[in-house]
């Protein structure tokens, strides 16, 4: 084995390689979860739990549904498209027990966003709440699904409950528009077909695909990263080794506001704490910051995740302040950069430290990680977890040597298998087995990283990301636009905001229009938060609109 520099700060009680292959399938460690605990907690939303007995119970009615109803074969697309509930968990093991690849979708996106996704996976089915069902009626008849199944945000909380909370959202709420998809069949009467026939087991291996997760690039084109059953696996192992010394079998209890429909709480937080048989609770809306803070406040939780945004706001409501943090073991921040004056206040407030993480859609997410045993070092995305190797890279390809600045590259069995039916794009991003990140860092002679820069040019925006292509695209399509550049810049609440120049030919275009334009192809983070008019805009000498004098040039005006 390698003496990796990063070898001598492992925590004690972590190995520096785990066994990868352990299970043959994210299905059937989720099926010795279930032997284990039981009538356990797996998953609690809106005051509902859900037990793993009964998870298995009902997500094998799904796969019955999906198999021997509707007779989808191993390897159809399904969409889930919706926020944290006690149906994602069910529809998901649901899909992956019946052979399926599950494509995570963004609820909040706008019809022609919806389009994409769906077109370029080929989905057959798609699982979506009924909040967003008006969004998918505009353009049912342009995507490949011939199944549609629709839920409401109350379907599993049972009996009064469930229908309270749907009678709610719809008509006091009004956060159910009218939407009109015929051929469209209820999730609960999906089950309840699906109950009537015998499950029947189907053969997965680690080489399946298990899920497309959508990402994107410089261009702008979101791509589907298609991550297998063993690369799941692999980081479930990797994530449970690292969190193993401070967390105990069915003692845990789980907070998850990020959405499952994100990578880093997908495998973080709804796979890989299933098997330490974790106690999940699901928060639907964590910007609702009171409700959610009252919703903490009922529980003795272990085990924090979240983005900066999401620590840094709960820090500023009193009510998380008076929270009893006494059981609380660990903290850990990613999808974006964790800030270091919000890490020292949540060490203040909570007495426990926020260790950040490190990584990206195309590694399942997790690449590294601080320790968790008190030897975090804030700024920095820690060391790589168990079988995984980091080196920096010039623009050659070249090794860098410690303490110089170069693209981070990743190598470890949690690596993407490519991205779906784009082989050239895959072949940009990939160096043998090493994946290129498109992150700038610096790593130093304890193997502890450093994210300087971004080699692409996205833009984070909450631990999302956006990317300027698209928006310019939305934007020269209004009327009187002629040149657009799109940058990211600095923004204490959100990492980055989007901000937009434009040259225009119509001089009574206002930046309120161009703002309300994007709105309406864009989800709200993609949107620009301020637009400029100029005269003209930096270009190279092929007139290539460089966006790096932009934003230069916009710094430069802030200090100024």
């Amino acid at each position: 084995m390698k003496d990796f520099p990063w070898f001598k700060h492992y925590p004690a009680s972590v190995p520096k390689e785990v066994d990868c292959t352990a299970y043959s399938s994210v299905t059937e460690l989720f099926e010795e979860s279930v032997k284990k605990y039981g009538d356990a907690v797996a998953y609690e939303c809106m005051g509902k739990t859900m037990s793993y007995n009964t998870l298995d119970k009902l997500s094998e009615d799904f796969a019955s549904y999906l198999t021997q109803v509707l007779r989808l074969k191993k390897g159809s697309r399904i969409v889930i498209q919706m926020p944290n509930t006690l149906q994602y968990p069910v529809a998901m093991f649901g899909a992956l027990r019946a052979g399926m690849i599950v494509v995570n979708t963004n609820p909040l996106y706008t019809p022609s966003e919806m389009k994409h996704q769906f077109k370029d996976s080929g989905a057959e089915l798609i699982i979506i709440v009924a909040n967003f069902a008006k969004n998918l009626e505009k353009i049912k008849h342009e995507i490949p699904a011939k199944h549609i199944l629709i839920t409401g945000l109350g379907d599993l909380l049972g009996g009064l409950k469930g229908m309270v909370v749907n009678l709610v959202v719809k008509y006091i709420k009004k956060m159910v528009p009218a939407y009109d998809i015929p051929q469209a069949v209820s999730f609960k009467s999906a089950l309840a077909q699906g109950a009537g026939h015998k499950f029947k087991p189907v053969e997965l291996t680690l080489q399946d695909t298990a899920f497309l997760q959508y990402t994107g690039g410089t261009t702008g084109v979101s791509k589907g990263a298609e991550l297998t059953h063993g690369n799941i696996v692999a980081n479930m192992q990797q994530i449970s080794a690292w969190m193993k010394p401070r967390l105990k079998e069915s003692e845990e209890i789980v907070i998850t506001a990020l959405p499952l429909y994100h990578i880093f709480a997908l495998t973080v937080n709804c796979l890989a704490m299933l098997k330490i048989g974790a106690h999940n609770l699901l928060i639907t809306n964590p910007r609702d910051m009171p409700a959610f803070c009252k919703e903490l406040s009922k529980k003795k939780f272990t085990v924090f995740t979240g983005v900066n945004t999401l620590f840094n706001g709960l820090l500023n409501q009193e009510a998380f302040k008076s929270l009893d943090f006494s059981a609380l073991k660990i903290a850990v921040g990613g999808g974006m950069a964790v800030q270091k004056a919000t890490a020292e206040k949540w060490m203040a407030v909570t007495g426990t430290p926020l260790a950040e993480g490190y990584g990206l859609t195309e590694t399942s997410p997790v690449a590294s990680c601080n320790p968790i045993d008190g030897t975090e070092r804030n700024g920095t995305i820690g060391i790589p977890l168990p079988n995984t190797e980091f080196k920096v890279i010039d623009d050659e390809g070249n090794t860098l040597a410690v303490g110089e600045r170069g693209e981070l590259c990743i190598k470890g069995p949690q690596v993407m298998k490519g991205y779906w039916n784009k082989p050239k794009d895959t072949a940009e991003v990939m160096m043998g087995e090493w994946f290129k990140s498109g992150d700038i860092g610096v790593m130093d002679g304890d193997g502890f990283t450093k994210i300087v820069d971004r080699k692409k040019e996205m833009i984070l925006v909450s631990g999302f990301n956006v990317y300027p292509n698209e928006v310019e695209d939305a934007i020269a399509s209004y009327p009187g636009v002629l040149e657009v550049g799109v940058i990211g810049v600095p923004d204490d609440r959100s990492t980055e905001r989007v901000v937009a120049y434009l040259v225009v030919k119509d001089k009574t275009i206002a930046e309120e229009q161009i703002i309300a334009h994007c709105h309406e192809s864009l989800t709200n983070y993609k949107c620009p938060k301020e637009v400029y008019f100029v005269d003209e805009l930096p270009k190279s000498n092929v007139g290539k609109i460089l966006r790096r004098k932009i934003k230069e040039a916009h710094l430069e005006k802030i200090k100024g």
